[in-house]
């Protein structure tokens, strides 16, 4: 099954910080298979892998599990020690309690806090917040996010369960991408608040850690790259109904992918009532099925070895041209220039890219 896709403009901010220290990045895009050419176009988008790659590659560039992107660097292993001083711990509250001392020793480190307030309209809730200003910094907004997500990820990974988000809220104003942040933290968000921040039920505090030191050592195998990359909220409907479809592509050659009433009927709603949740987060049924559809075909143009015309069959069209008239709409160009006008790296591997003629 595929995963969704990551935008232009995270790539874009993930290499600004070795770009500020004069690193050469083409070969590094090469080395995460991004054909560089990429970066100039907005629609383009890249799969979790070529990220997780990436971002492998810049921490080997800059020395610095910040990317180059923080005040000052913070050494690789730094993130890895600190698993290891929480692993201990007793319950998640304890872990967050210790990493952010943990952090707070180093000068320049991010600050970070863990508080706890009884909330008037529901449970108790618990904050996570991100108390330094990255906002001075170029594409220090990215780090704030990266920050966030990591750390609500570990959170769930250290107790083996998914911890829903009741809201995340970030220092810095909304950007143009902002409709894209509801996908990424999987429940509401709003901008321009005084710390970067998220809100969960306290009751998570007193879950117990269940990882050991064998887990441990291959989850820091992939991290923190794999946590950036590796989406595991699942809580808004919208991202309910992603998951339905996404299972159905796993299918040989789906003729097609369930329908709204269908999809009603696994959540135990009306369509009527689908229809209105996914309005209210933003989004719609049409707009999921597209990018259900959009992120499974660029992982498999990407990949380079499933013929076009299968691929338009598995992700559900039933003519190839309606494939390729969808395609050019989500990303500018057709799945065969994107697929064949890529760049070569040293060792001769054809990259996927979009063609540098739109039209």
């Amino acid at each position: 099954m595929s995963r969704p896709t990551i935008a232009m403009h995270h790539v874009r901010a993930a290499l600004s910080g070795a770009e500020r220290h004069g690193i050469d990045t083409v070969p590094l895009l090469q080395s995460a298979r991004i054909p560089p050419l990429l970066l100039a176009d907005d629609r383009a988008r890249v799969t979790p892998e070529q990220f997780t790659r990436l971002v492998k590659a810049l921490h080997g560039a800059t020395d610095d599990e910040f990317l180059g992107l923080g005040p000052v660097p913070s050494r690789r292993g730094t993130f890895a020690m600190m698993c290891h001083a929480c692993l201990g711990c007793r319950d998640l509250g304890s872990v967050l309690e210790r990493a952010a001392r943990f952090y707070g020793l180093f000068p320049g480190g991010p600050e970070m806090a863990l508080e706890t307030s009884a909330g008037p309209d529901g449970p108790a809730q618990a904050v996570f917040s991100l108390r330094s200003d990255l906002r001075p910094y170029d594409h220090g907004n990215f780090l704030a996010e990266c920050v966030l997500i990591i750390w609500h990820r570990l959170s769930s990974w250290l107790i083996g369960r998914r911890i829903p988000l009741r809201w995340a809220r970030f220092a810095h104003p909304a950007p143009v991408h902002a409709p894209e942040y509801a996908v990424l933290f999987g429940c509401p968000v709003r901008f321009g608040a005084r710390h970067t921040a998220a809100g969960w039920d306290a009751h998570w505090l007193a879950a117990p850690v269940v990882r050991d030191e064998a887990a441990l050592a291959a989850m820091l195998r992939r991290a923190p790259a794999d946590l950036l990359s590796r989406r595991d909220y699942g809580t808004t409907v919208a991202e309910q109904v992603r998951r339905s479809l996404a299972q159905a592509l796993r299918a040989p050659a789906p003729t097609r992918l369930p329908d709204v009433p269908e999809v009603a009927a696994r959540l135990a709603v009306s369509p009527a009532t689908l229809r209105r949740r996914l309005q209210a987060e933003g989004t719609s049924y049409q707009r999921l099925k597209d990018a259900v559809r959009r992120d499974a075909a660029i992982s498999s143009l990407a990949a380079g070895q499933e013929p076009i015309a299968e691929l338009a069959a598995r992700i559900g069209f039933s003519e190839h041209t309606a494939f390729h008239r969808a395609f050019r709409r989500w990303t500018g160009t057709t799945p065969g220039a994107y697929r064949l006008n890529g760049v070569m790296d040293g060792c001769g591997e054809r990259f996927a890219g979009p063609s540098c003629d739109p039209s």
